[in-house]
């Protein structure tokens, strides 16, 4: 049975919180004076909407100070502004796809760039490779006659090809 004392006591003790919250409702309002009433009754239905400041079951307005006036140094805060029109968001939808288009060229100038730059690259250093083998390197001029590098040429070469190279470090 003690057990059941126990349960019974435990529903009444919510009854009692749950019943206790509904004895708080209350309503605030201004009259036309300015004067501020707390009652649990309703204001007279004469009183204006905006002069209820508390009633049961709406939230309660933000507690309003002595009205200020803006000086030239407080900016006035930006109207506020409506749900957004069909077109503006469609107007905000192409310009949002026009540089979403204009990053993806970038971005594969870019890529094509870092390419050509890691073939560049690549070639030089087989050039490079070539010139220190010490392998005699054959050339030909514009008449189609073939002769061989000497070692200024070579050095020449060498010097040319490490200039390419600095930029791929």
């Amino acid at each position: 049975m003690p057990r059941y004392s126990a349960s019974l006591r435990l529903i009444a003790a919510f009854a009692l919180v749950l019943g206790s919250s509904l004895a708080h409702a209350q309503y605030s309002w201004t009259d036309a004076n300015g004067v501020r009433h707390f009652s649990d009754r309703p204001p007279p239905p004469a009183t204006p909407p905006h002069k209820i400041l508390e009633a049961p079951g709406r939230a309660a307005p933000p507690v309003q100070t002595a009205p200020v006036e803006p000086g030239p140094s407080v900016d006035a805060p930006a109207p506020a502004k409506g749900p957004k029109t069909l077109a503006q968001r469609e107007e905000e939808y192409r310009a949002r796809t026009k540089m979403r288009e204009e990053q993806d060229r970038k971005d594969a100038a870019e890529t094509q760039r870092r390419r050509d730059l890691a073939q560049h690259c690549r070639d030089a250093r087989e050039m490079r490779a070539q010139m220190q083998s010490g392998v005699r390197i054959a050339k030909f001029d514009t008449k189609g006659e073939r002769s061989f590098m000497t070692d200024e040429e070579r050095a020449a070469q060498l010097a040319r090809v490490d200039k390419a190279l600095a930029q791929c470090r």
